[in-house]
Formats: structure tokens, C-alpha cells, sequence
């Protein structure tokens, strides 16, 4: 499988034309290749012709394909057991943290993602033309040596050193080249590779314990295109557990369609604020970057256009909608976390206290809207079983009402989940009436978590977690920990400390709370003070407003549908374990009152099981002492809950 613009032996590299390898190098890229561009490359074959000339052996790659982050390594280079990941910084004076962190990133995204790299020894180089010379340490923790620095000069000198640490064997450069790739992106990584014209099959893995998110996509796509032939009008409900890709496969039909069709103006609309800016500034920010390396002017004002007419805030798309009877532009819509939709008491009050009459629940509006399409038109819908975790969220009962009461003639798509399990749909009359009315499709529902790529069984473990079944959870987390370490602490520095040592690169670590966890705060962690998301998931390690300085607290409502490397989820007692069952409680005023409600209940429920599985490699769980001194923080329902997660097998640090 050619994953590089160019690759040959190191041998035949010393003796190949530097303007056939230069031709290559141009013919494959998949943009007009600027002269910024072009005089790096011819720098980088000319350093390295120059400093491999001691080495007649291995194999080396120029722009060796990344997928999942959506770009290339500038070189690798496979000498015996080595693997030499290569970031050029060509002019540079200067080792910058930020092309450490990019070269670390290559490194971990094969050792994690890239079969044949699984188990061999990886080091990274930076390479700053023009920096001075200085001594590595040379050091190595499960096979991934630490970042190593030089310039154009010493760069022999660097590799001599490294692989003196060699155990003598050869890396087999075709079974290497050949092994399978299977990434798991961020959401945040796959809607940018996505943006720039990457395909879901490139950024996605493909083994065969997972669900293939091609085939949900080909199933919505012959949906839509259904519709458009027989001038009908379609709904498709798109369910998964926790983790599983909705949101991605949400973001890969609307760009298909887009390419697909321009006229249909197909939208992703979340009700999720901070998704939704996260995302649009993921994307302006990626874009104006892009154009910066072609050598091209792009405002992120201008950027700020498209990437806001590609994603859309749901309650906006609403608004909008409300001053006119028009039918919309777009023709199809996918509704990210469909179940987050507001029933009708909640959406009449909000549209109330604007002076606005309303009487109907958010998800019969967004049908009646779609519904003023006279040709035809689908909506997506992207439903997680039990993830409601607000006051006044419909859940999917609420667009089956709609459906089966005022548009009963719309075509409706559904995977078997739906009327067989109770976290979708609960109620008996609708499960019936969508089992005489609607379709069912296999595809439509999407069965493993893929956001840890290091294990598919958290969700299954959290569930146990979640349901008081300590056993359960035990026997799971046995099957799962030397994966995915799941720990727990009383002490909050030992947390942050684990979080910090475990991080590599530009790996994110942050903290994370129940919103109703509002005992924290003598702890320092204050849930009630809100974070700027964009700045929280997207900035670096240097600004004070982002995850990884570990002082902001992310709630549920900032962090689902999202999801970060390392967290640390801080327990209050509004959720606590005592007499072998869960225990739901608010603070109210001065003191702790009770949860009566079963749905006030559920959402507690749901709101920790969202916190429990926003980590991609490893979460550690904090629960305070407390304090018998203070009524508000006693210190037996603290040590209840721990006991709890110690019979889970949880360790503790």
C-alpha cells in the first residue's frame, strides 16, 4: 500500500536524481506545489542524501501519510529495528515546542494506530536547520524514545547514537509498509480532514470488530437518494452507544451531500452549544492554517462563513424558521443528538418568556419545517440511548409521537435497537406503531465504542458502574485495565499528577465534574464557573483557559460529544453509593435535598454516564474525603462511594 510520495531504499536514495525524487515528490501532492514548498523539499533531499551517506542500509519515506490527523510526516526512516519519525523545520533558529509536540504526535499516532509499528522502537526528531547544536538524553519508555532534537549538521551524529540502542533485527519494510492502519480520530481531527476532502474510509478504522461507518453512510445515501426519485419524504434514525461515531458519521453524510448535491445545502444542526463552537472554530482555525502553508491569505472572518452555514446551531436553524412559512434551503438536515430535543412544555415556556406563542414540542417544529418541502426531503437524526441529561429533553419517544400523530405518511428508517431496547424507546404504543410504520435497516445503528481506541468494552464497564452492579464492573474492568487504566484517588495533586505524566505530545488531559457537584468547590473545582469551550478543548498547554492546566472544570453539558485523551472526573456526593444502590441528590441553598423524581434521576444517572466516557485513553476518578466539621460534606457518603468503586476493582493511587 503506497502511503508515501516517494520511498526506496536508502542505497538507491544516495544515488537517485535529486529532480526525478523532487518530481515525485510534486506529481503525488495533492496541491499545486508552491515554491515555499518545492525549496523545502529540495533542502530536505539534500540534507539527508548528504547525512545518510554512513548508512547502506534501511529504507526511507517522504510524506508518509498520517490519516487520522489528516497529514503527512515529512520523512520516515526504517534502519534495523528502528523507526525514525523526521519533522523538517527548514530556516529554523530555533527547537519549537509546538514541532515537538507535532513530531511526538506522528510517533504515537503510529505506535497506537499503525499494526506494524504496535511493538518496534520509535524515535522522534525534529530537525531545525539552523538551531544550534546540542547533547540528547537519550531515553525510552515502552519502546517510544523522547523527543530528540538537532539540526541540519549533527543529524548522523543523532542516529549513530540511536541506534546503538539497537537489539540487532531488521524491520521487514514490505510487511511494515503493508501492516493495517486503524485510526481513531478525535471528532474534532475527523471533521477537519473531513472539511479539507478526506474521506470517512481514510480516517476511520476498518477492522472487523467495529462498525463500519461506510456502511451507515451508504444505507442514509440510498435513504436520500430514494426520496429525491420518488418524491418522498424520509426520516432515518441513527442510534449508537456512547463513542460509536454518530456524530462523525453525522458530519461525513452532511459533507457527502453537500459534494453530492449543492442543492440540497445539506446541514448538520446540534442543539449542543459547545460542539457546535468547537467544531466551527476547529475548522476556521484549520482552514486559515492550511492556506498559511500554501502560501495563501485567508480571514478566519471569511473561513467563519462557510464553516458556519456547514454546522449550525439547531435552536438558530428554529429561529430562523419561525418568521417565515417558506420550506428551508435545505433539504437535508442531520440533527446531531436528536434526543436532546426539547418537549413541548419546555419549548412553549422558552418561546413564552420571548413574547412568542408556541404549542408544539422542538422535534414536530423541525418535521413541520422540513415538511414545507412540496418535492422531497430527509432528515437524520443522530440518537444516543440514555444520554438525556437535561430538564425538558424529549428523548426519541417525542419524534415518534410527532410522527405517528400529525405526519404519518413520512418514510421512517430505524435499526431493531429501537423497538427492542429500553434506553431508546420505552413506551409499548410507539414501539408497536413504529414497528407497523417504519423500516427497519441493520446499519442504522452503530454497536461498538470506537473513542478508546485502546478498548471497546468502557461503555459496557460504565454501564455496570452506573447500575450498581460492582461485580459486573469488576469482571469487565479485569478484561480492560492493562488497556485502558481506569484508577482512583483521594488525593487531588496525585490525580493532576497522573494525568500530567501520562500525557504525550499534544495529548489532552482536563478535568471534569457533574454540574451538580456543587461540594467541590472548597476543593477548588467549581462547577458553576463556565468555561469558553473553544478555548478549553482547542488551546494549548501554555493558556491558562485550556483543559490541560487542569484549573477549569468541564461539566456534562460542556463535554458530550466530545471527548479528550486523559480526564480526571471529580465525584460529589450528589451521586453517591450507600446500601448497595445509587443515591441522587441537589444542593439547594445551605444543604442537600433529595431527588424524588425518576426522570430528575435519570438524568443525574445519564450526566455521569456522559462524564464516564468522554476519555479516549485512561480517566482517573477523584473522590474527596470530606469533612465531618462541615454538614454539607460528610465524610461516610464520600467513603461509601469509594468502597463502591474499590469492589469494582477500581485501584487506587
Amino acid at each position: 500500500m503506497d502511503r508515501s510520495y516517494y520511498s526506496n531504499s536508502v542505497s538507491d536514495f544516495l544515488i537517485d536524481n535529486r529532480d526525478k525524487i523532487l518530481g515525485q515528490l510534486i506529481r503525488n501532492h495533492d496541491f499545486p506545489a508552491e515554491n515555499l514548498q518545492r525549496n523545502a523539499w529540495i533542502k530536505q533531499i539534500d540534507i539527508l542524501k548528504s547525512a545518510l551517506k554512513p548508512f547502506t542500509r534501511g529504507r526511507i519515506y517522504f510524506e508518509f501519510a498520517i490519516p487520522r490527523m489528516g497529514k503527512r510526516v515529512d520523512n520516515i526512516l526504517l534502519i534495523d529495528d528502528f523507526i525514525f519519525v523526521i519533522e523538517f523545520k527548514v530556516g529554523d533558529l530555533e527547537y519549537q515546542k509546538y514541532a515537538v509536540e507535532q513530531v511526538v504526535d506522528y510517533c504515537l499516532d503510529l505506535q497506537n494506530f499503525h499494526e506494524g509499528s504496535h511493538h518496534e522502537k520509535i524515535a522522534p526528531i525534529l530537525i531545525s536547520t539552523k538551531a544550534p547544536s546540542l547533547e540528547n538524553t537519550i531515553s525510552v519508555k515502552d519502546n517510544l524514545f523522547e523527543p530528540l532534537k538537532c539540526n541540519q549538521v549533527n543529524f548522523t551524529k543523532l542516529v549513530s547514537e540511536v541506534l546503538f540502542f539497537s537489539d540487532g533485527y531488521k524491520i521487514n519494510h514490505i510487511l511494515w509498509e503493508n501492516s493495517i492502519y486503524k485510526p481513531t480520530p478525535t471528532i474534532i481531527e475527523a471533521s477537519q480532514a473531513l472539511y479539507r476532502g478526506h474521506s470517512v474510509e481514510e480516517i476511520s478504522r476498518h477492522d472487523a470488530g467495529a462498525k463500519n461507518l461506510t456502511k451507515s453512510t451508504e444505507t442514509i445515501n440510498r435513504i436520500i437518494e430514494n426520496s429525491k426519485y420518488n418524491h418522498t419524504k424520509s426520516i432515518c434514525f441513527l442510534t449508537g452507544v456512547p463513542g460509536a461515531g454518530k456524530t462523525l458519521a453525522g458530519l461525513n453524510i452532511a459533507n457527502e451531500r453537500r459534494k453530492a448535491d449543492k442543492d440540497e445545502n445539506a446541514v448538520f444542526l446540534s442543539g449542543n452549544g459547545p460542539l457546535v463552537y468547537v467544531l466551527r472554530e476547529a475548522l476556521i482555525r484549520d482552514e486559515v492554517l492550511q492556506a498559511k502553508e500554501k502560501g495563501e491569505k485567508l480571514t478566519k472572518k471569511k473561513s467563519a462563513i462557510k464553516a458556519n452555514a456547514f454546522i449550525q446551531n439547531i435552536h438558530h436553524f428554529r429561529d430562523d424558521n419561525l418568521i417565515s412559512n417558506q420550506a428551508p434551503d435545505e433539504k437535508v438536515v442531520v440533527f446531531d443528538e436528536a434526543q436532546r430535543a426539547w418537549t413541548k412544555e419546555k419549548a412553549t415556556s422558552f418561546m413564552k418568556s420571548r413574547g412568542k406563542d408556541f404549542e408544539m414540542s422542538e422535534p414536530e417544529f423541525l418535521i413541520d419545517v422540513m415538511n414545507r418541502h412540496e418535492n422531497y426531503c430527509t432528515i437524520i437524526c443522530l440518537v444516543g440511548g440514555g444520554q438525556e441529561i437535561n430538564t425538558g429533553e424529549a428523548g426519541l419517544s417525542e419524534w415518534v409521537f410527532a410522527l405517528k400523530n400529525h405526519y404519518p405518511d413520512w418514510h421512517i428508517y430505524y435499526s431493531s435497537l429501537i423497538t427492542g431496547d429500553s434506553d431508546y424507546l420505552n413506551d409499548d404504543i410507539l414501539k408497536e406503531w413504529l414497528s407497523e410504520n417504519g423500516t427497519e435497516e441493520e446499519h442504522l445503528h452503530l454497536s461498538v465504542s470506537v473513542r478508546s481506541f485502546r478498548s471497546e468494552k468502557i461503555s459496557s464497564f460504565v454501564h455496570a458502574v452506573i447500575a450498581g452492579n460492582a461485580s459486573q464492573a469488576k469482571l469487565i474492568l479485569s478484561e480492560i485495565n492493562n488497556l485502558f487504566p481506569i484508577l482512583i484517588t483521594r488525593d487531588f495533586n496525585v490525580a493532576k499528577h497522573w494525568l500530567r505524566k501520562n500525557a504525550k505530545g499534544s495529548e489532552r488531559i482536563g478535568l471534569v465534574g457533574s454540574s451538580g457537584g456543587r461540594r467541590l468547590r472548597p476543593l477548588g473545582i467549581d462547577v458553576k464557573n463556565e468555561i469558553t469551550a473553544e478555548d478549553w478543548f482547542l488551546n494549548d498547554s501554555s493558556d491558562v483557559r485550556s483543559s490541560h492546566y487542569l484549573e477549569l472544570v468541564a461539566t456534562e453539558f460542556d463535554i458530550q460529544g466530545l471527548e479528550i485523551d486523559y480526564v480526571c472526573l471529580a465525584w460529589d456526593i450528589n451521586f453517591y453509593f450507600k446500601n448497595d444502590e445509587w443515591n441522587y441528590q441537589s444542593f439547594e441553598g445551605t444543604k442537600w435535598k433529595g431527588i424524588i423524581s425518576e426522570i430528575d434521576k435519570s438524568y443525574l444517572r445519564n450526566a455521569y454516564r456522559v462524564l464516564m466516557t468522554r476519555a479516549r485513553q485512561g480517566f482517573i476518578i477523584f473522590v474527596p474525603f470530606g469533612d465531618d466539621l462541615d454538614h454539607t460534606r460528610p465524610k461516610e457518603l464520600y467513603d461509601s462511594t469509594f468502597n463502591f468503586f474499590k469492589e469494582c476493582g477500581i485501584p487506587s493511587i
